[in-house]
């Protein structure tokens, strides 16, 4: 029964964090923001399905992403954070790695995308004299592209939305800290991120009900 009434709690929680709690006082604000975390963690730790393989990494990707939620008002703390968060998240879609040419081809588009993001952020930081966040930023977006690629790797369409939507909601977030302001950039970060975290706990379930998903299974996997 709680499983059950936990999407519409995590939604809940999500929209208020977003659109009803302000900005002050922080330690109001930090705590509503983990809120919907704990909760698709929760979430997550009662959906099984897929074994503890690749559930216990995706429950510490949860975990450790939850911390960086926190502890993002620390930049390098929190993006250390999730930067562990999406290794875990790796490490469980390699256990689900489903081989074909097409999607191993996905790692070009990925590849240059990031490629042109991260070039402007380092851009920016040279510009603002914030060259000790080069390096960082760099093997963040490195992590979150492999998170990105690997995901599109299982063949499994709430992982591959899950990623990608990862990959959105800190794109906007990076371009909008480092390199020029996006229009309600803060309710666009929150709702991929939000949604994403969901997609990917979901992904826990054996058998995800989503169309595409399905349609794939005819795919002849390649080795």
């Amino acid at each position: 029964m709680l499983t059950k009434w936990l999407p519409a709690a995590i939604l809940i929680t999500g929209l208020a964090y977003i659109f009803v709690i302000p900005e002050e006082p922080l330690l109001l604000k930090i705590s509503f923001k983990v809120i919907p975390m704990l909760l698709i963690l929760l979430y997550a730790s009662k959906k099984g399905g897929r074994g503890n393989r690749y559930q216990i990494p995706i429950l510490l990707g949860l975990f450790f992403c939850m911390l960086g939620d926190g502890l993002l008002i620390w930049f390098l703390i929190g993006l250390s954070a999730f930067l562990i968060g999406h290794l875990f998240y790796i490490a469980a879609f390699l256990k689900s790695w489903n081989f074909s040419w097409l999607r191993f081809a996905t790692i070009l588009p990925i590849a240059a995308y990031s490629t042109v993001i991260c070039r402007e952020i380092i851009l920016s930081l040279i510009e603002t004299g914030e060259n000790g966040l080069i390096i960082p930023v760099i093997g963040y977006v490195t992590v979150i592209s492999l998170m990105g690629w690997t995901a599109m790797m299982t063949r499994n369409a709430v992982v591959i939305i899950g990623g990608m939507l990862f990959v959105i909601s800190d794109s906007i977030l990076a371009w909008n800290k480092f390199v020029d302001v996006i229009a309600f950039s803060g309710p666009l970060i929150m709702l991929t991120y939000y949604a994403a975290q969901f997609f990917i706990a979901t992904s826990i379930r054996k058998d995800p009900s989503f169309g595409f998903a399905n349609g794939l299974k005819n795919e002849t996997p390649s080795t």
